[in-house]
């Protein structure tokens, strides 16, 4: 059963790094001249209608980013728009959220006007907007501030939601209900379209002692002090909501009441600025220099071909295409598949170039004493242990009675006369042998062997799974490491260290086995 896990594990991980050369996507720069790209917004029915944020406005395509017009200029001092959406109900409902107020457009985008302004500079600095069938949410650097009669009138949300910066809001379509946001103190939930609102992840603050720890034992096993920066509910599941931060990402299938930590395998910056939900693909994740996608629990990246310095923003068309807004401008990508190259032996080579996985295991197991053989000597040996007696071996000391000694003189003062004298001392011992007989049928130590050879497995494959993991991803990163420029260097020198991660990683498994063996191999080729 052992060498069966192992083999099957083996295959499927190879196919899986397989998979990697046979997929690829073309980069096409669509920014028409607009750089410094902060945000995007695609209509999720007319995907050839794109609004673009850049420095000096809003930018509109109609034409899927072949050309661009302006559509809004924000006058005065700072002039960012910062957040975008559409009404569900009306999709020429368009809501811009800048650092000078709210603006909303009724015909797609072709006028505007103000419907939200603070009483000062953070409440007027809007970072967040959503619009549901309910009311208009708008985030700002000072709390949020909803209206549910279409932008007249305007509620700050008090409490733990007062003069708190709010990064972004999400809710599922159809079921606007359940509302999220993420703020600079954690995450919040609401269940009734914004009336009431409760903390379900807290982000402990070093700076106030009264603010509360995490609550949820996986992120505080990780740090307390991460900090979430975007909320996203699942599009297919209501229960289940995912929020990315500065330790990586999180999921919850209960609606935020529990979080575990999404796998980091492959995953080169553990700062994950936003997600976007890939239906029938994965999850998308976008670090400041890559955007990564979340497939059979490892990250894979899609930006290699794609030089456009730092990433700011991600969002899908309804077909697929994904659209980047960044430093140096706005880029799309079309998925394209190479399934008619064969990429066996390209896989092969690089696998010439690593210790066998099968070796790396064994090592593995040596290392950590958790070989199946131990389990059969211990059961060998309690069988043979009836055979073996009790020895106990006794020993006492015995003193005979105190006596008189009546010497018969008459003299007194007589030497020796009714004199009191101590007996001798006496040492006791014995040794006793016994067998107990009824243990060659039924040895007691069987069922402590039992409990321990259950642990000793699930050890061992806890082991072997994460072997696995970081041999196949090192290797991935190293053909990912071959395939870029040259002249890329920040990308370049984040593969270059992380395939050191993964090297000593593999050593601390194997006691160094890994990067012995492949100095051997490097110093053997011609």
């Amino acid at each position: 059963m052992y060498k069966k896990i192992i083999s099957f594990t083996a295959i499927w991980s190879i196919i899986t790094a397989g998979a990697l050369f046979a997929e690829g996507f073309n980069w096409e720069d669509v920014s028409g001249g607009n750089y410094g790209a902060r945000v995007l917004l695609v209509n999720p029915k007319e995907s050839k209608i794109v609004f673009s944020a850049c420095s000096g406005g809003l930018f509109k395509s109609e034409n899927s980013g072949k050309s661009w017009r302006r559509v809004l200029s924000v006058k005065g001092g700072s002039n960012r728009v910062n957040a975008l959406a559409f009404s569900p109900s009306n999709l020429n409902l368009v809501y811009a959220a800048t650092d000078k107020g709210l603006y909303r457009s009724k015909d797609s985008g072709e006028r505007w006007e103000v419907i939200f302004r603070g009483k000062n500079s953070k409440e007027n600095s809007c970072s967040a907007v959503l619009s549901t069938s309910r009311a208009i949410s708008v985030g700002t650097k000072a709390g949020l501030f909803i209206s549910g009669d279409n932008g007249r009138s305007w509620n700050k949300q008090r409490g733990d939601l007062n003069n708190i910066e709010i990064f972004n809001i999400d809710a599922k379509p159809g079921q606007d209900k359940i509302i999220y946001l993420a703020a600079s103190s954690g995450i919040f939930r609401s269940s009734n379209s914004g009336e009431s609102w409760e903390r379900v992840y807290v982000r402990f603050s070093h700076k106030n002692e009264n603010e509360p720890v995490i609550d949820n034992e996986e992120a505080r096993d990780e740090d307390s002090s991460a900090e979430a920066h975007f909320v996203k509910a699942d599009l297919n599941n209501i229960s289940c909501v995912y929020f990315s931060g500065t330790r990586g990402v999180y999921k919850s299938l209960d609606q935020g009441k529990t979080w575990g930590k999404v796998g980091e395998y492959g995953l080169l910056d553990r700062d994950v600025k936003m997600l976007c939900l890939w239906n029938g693909q994965g999850i998308l994740g976008l670090t400041r220099r890559g955007i990564f996608l979340l497939q059979d629990e490892r990250w894979k990246e899609l930006s290699f071909d794609l030089s456009a310095g730092e990433l700011n923003y991600l969002v899908l068309d309804n077909k697929g295409h994904i659209y980047v807004a960044a430093e140096k401008g706005i880029f799309k990508a079309v998925p394209v598949n190479f399934a008619r190259v064969s990429a066996s032996p390209l896989v092969q080579e690089y696998l010439k170039r690593e210790p066998e996985i099968r070796q790396v295991q064994q090592a593995a197991i040596k290392y950590a004493e958790v070989n199946p053989e131990k389990i059969s000597q211990w059961r060998h040996l309690a069988a043979k242990k009836a055979l073996l007696p009790k020895l106990n071996i006794g020993l006492a000391r015995n003193s005979t009675d105190l006596w008189h000694w009546e010497s018969g003189s008459s003299a007194i003062g007589q030497c020796g006369d009714d004199l009191l004298r101590r007996g001798k001392d006496s040492l006791d011992w014995d040794v006793t042998l016994s067998w107990d007989l009824g243990e060659l049928i039924w040895n007691a130590d069987q069922t402590s062997i039992d409990s321990r050879s259950k642990l000793m497995v699930e050890l061992r494959d806890d082991i072997l799974d994460e072997v696995n993991k970081l041999y196949f991803e090192r290797l991935r990163v190293r053909a990912e490491l071959d395939n870029l420029p040259i002249e890329d260097r920040s990308k370049r020198f984040d593969k270059e260290l992380k395939l050191e991660e993964l090297t000593a990683s593999l050593d601390s498994f194997t006691g160094g086995y890994y990067s012995e063996q492949s100095r051997l191999i490097i110093r053997d080729r011609p």
